[in-house]
């Protein structure tokens, strides 16, 4: 079970990724509406479909002629280190180079058009050129969201890799001893892994007690200590938390993500662009992000827990507490698999010298070890009918842990 799973609904309020549907249903209303043109005037149906295929190369040509003019008028230091070729690229797509090839053929092979076709054209053009210029032709809020989603270009993107190489990178594998070694003197947590809680609100208080006082601070967990940018023995420190309700006490490690922080401040910012509604979105980002990258993280897996928090809770005073024990009651549930111990390597006696080493030596070259006796390991027998029932045989020289199923 994965440690983002969870127990207030994140599938109704975290987005996800969106699909192809889209691309489908304008590529079948596409091929529809070619069918339907062909059925109305089929005589002229190839001569027209080259004339408008002629109009939108032609278009889509001026217009990345007029990028390429402001790019390298303006930018060509600034941006591109006055690369001609990287100017190029940025502003010509393929499709509209190989169109342009194509058209120069086409004229090249005498292609011919009336005086009535190239003043349709013509308009066509300019028409389109017109409502470029204009806007209209732009991209709406979801194809940009999209575009930003899959370049990785939303802030929550930016964020949730800063936290991750920044931070939980290094402090999750080590989380583990540290826990080891508070538990070993202060008692058994509730929990090993680290609980990170995000508010969907972005709304970071100092302190948990401010939001919840069924959570009390308890002690922190050792420090850890690394040189980072410059920064010689930086510290970094996880802390416990008791949370009580009901006479039930549980003990965590717990904090909330620091980069919502940035999210809700940004959004008090007028320079920055970033309402309300944008915020709770870059929290939702975040949230899928950062899951993806944690569960991707070999070193990472299995030591965090993400707390999503829902920030329609104002009559509940203690809602945050809720959440986490309901948290720590879902991990009672789950398996936990332990890293596989390397067996302990063995030690050969000294051979004696002597007229007794000698005798022992014998022994070892006419009865050698047996290597059942050795540490216990996974046996196969060989393929036998599915009717047959397993027969336990416990010929092992009374090792109670190695079974042979016959």
């Amino acid at each position: 079970m994965t440690p983002v799973s969870g127990v207030m609904g994140e599938d109704s309020l975290v987005p996800r990724a969106r699909s192809r549907l889209p691309v489908v249903c304008t590529g079948g209303l596409g091929l529809l509406t070619l069918l339907f043109a062909w059925l109305l005037d089929s005589d002229k149906f190839i001569e027209r479909t080259g004339m408008i295929a002629f109009c939108i190369t032609v278009e889509r040509f001026i217009h990345s002629m007029c990028l390429f003019a402001e790019e390298w008028l303006f930018h060509s230091k600034q941006r591109y280190h006055g690369r001609i070729n990287e100017i190029f690229q940025a502003c010509f797509r393929g499709h509209v180079i190989l169109g342009m090839c194509a058209i120069f053929l086409m004229l090249k092979l005498q292609w011919s058009f009336s005086e009535e076709q190239w003043s349709t054209m013509a308009l066509m053009c300019a028409v389109y050129l017109l409502l470029k210029c204009l806007g209209v032709l732009g991209p709406c809020p979801v194809e940009i969201s999209e575009i930003c989603e899959m370049k990785k270009m939303n802030v929550a993107h930016g964020l949730a890799w800063s936290f991750y190489i920044g931070y939980l990178k290094f402090v999750l594998p080590d989380l583990q001893n540290k826990v080891s070694q508070y538990s070993s003197t202060r008692g058994k947590l509730s929990s090993p892994r680290l609980h990170i809680l995000l508010p969907l609100n972005a709304k970071v208080p100092s302190k948990p007690e401010e939001d919840d006082t069924n959570v009390v601070f308890h002690e922190n967990l050792p420090e850890l200590e690394r040189d980072t940018a410059g920064v010689r023995k930086r510290s970094y420190k996880n802390s416990v938390y008791k949370i009580t309700q009901n006479n039930e006490a549980f003990s965590c490690v717990l904090e909330y993500a620091t980069p919502l922080l940035t999210l809700y401040q940004m959004s008090h910012e007028s320079s920055a662009g970033f309402g309300e509604r944008e915020r709770k979105q870059q929290v939702l980002l975040f949230y899928r992000t950062l899951s993806q990258i944690l569960e991707s993280s070999l070193e990472c897996r299995s030591r965090y827990r993400l707390v999503l928090l829902n920030d329609e809770h104002t009559g509940d005073p203690h809602y945050l507490s809720r959440e986490i024990i309901q948290h720590l009651k879902q991990q009672d549930g789950e398996i936990h698999m332990d890293p596989i111990q390397e067996p302990p390597n063995e030690v050969h006696p000294v051979p004696e010298e002597g007229p007794i080493g000698n005798i022992n030596g014998a022994l070892c070259a006419n009865f050698p070890e047996d290597p059942v006796s050795s540490n216990p390991t996974l046996m196969f027998s060989q393929p036998q009918s599915l009717r047959s029932e397993p027969v336990e045989t416990t010929d092992h020289f009374n090792q109670p842990n190695a079974r042979r199923w016959d």
